[in-house]
């Protein structure tokens, strides 16, 4: 079993307890981020969304403890490539344990892990332009933006006099009546994340 270990946090391959728990994980406060609240209380669908996340050979997924060793997170990798090399990394934290290092703790642990043990080339993400914190967190990590395009918007239903989103105008666009927002991807390859590394030992001299 692989474990993957940061300064703060150990990766350790998931399993349906966890999911289980993370029922328990706390919601945000800003509706914009309302997708990342895990929605699932019903036993049966909790163990559909388990099944759908491990059955693939395309997939590979994490639970992220902290030193408490409590559940606190989970990572992913999909549509894993082994011939290119190239994945697309999804990550998921429990409200109650961000803006607390844990994020980029875990994304730091897992490339090298990635490029290292997995011997990968290259790793791509996508993440809403109103996600501010979490953009902050994957530059910090050595990702670059490197594409920009629009996409509807989950909750059409949303208040747009809501401060979140009258704070985050700029990244939605109104078209036919549908909200639409901006997404950016974002990767970092194997190249870049040695020359990020490499930087970052130097400065601890």
């Amino acid at each position: 079993m692989d474990i993957i270990k940061g300064n703060k946090v150990i990766l350790i391959p998931l399993k349906l307890e966890n999911v289980f728990f993370m029922k328990k994980w706390g919601k945000h406060e800003n509706p914009l981020l309302s997708d990342y609240n895990f929605p699932y209380t019903d036993d049966e669908d909790i163990i559909e969304w388990y099944d759908s996340k491990k059955n693939s050979r395309s997939r590979m997924y994490f639970i992220v403890y902290n030193e408490e060793k409590r559940a606190i997170g989970y990572l992913g990798i999909k549509s894993i490539r082994r011939i290119r090399k190239k994945a697309t990394l999804g990550i998921v934290f429990d409200p109650n344990y961000v803006d607390k290092g844990y994020g980029t703790d875990t994304i730091k642990a897992f490339l090298d892990y990635f490029f290292n043990t997995m011997k990968m080339n290259t790793l791509l993400l996508e993440v809403a332009g109103f996600n501010k914190r979490a953009i902050r967190c994957y530059e910090k990590c050595g990702f670059v933006k490197y594409k920009k395009y629009l996409d509807i918007y989950h909750d059409q239903n949303i208040d747009r006099n809501n401060k979140y989103f009258k704070n985050e105008e700029n990244n939605f666009v109104i078209k036919r009546g549908k909200i639409y927002n901006f997404i950016y991807r974002m990767k970092i390859d194997k190249k870049s994340y040695y020359e990020m590394r490499e930087e970052s030992n130097k400065n601890k001299i």
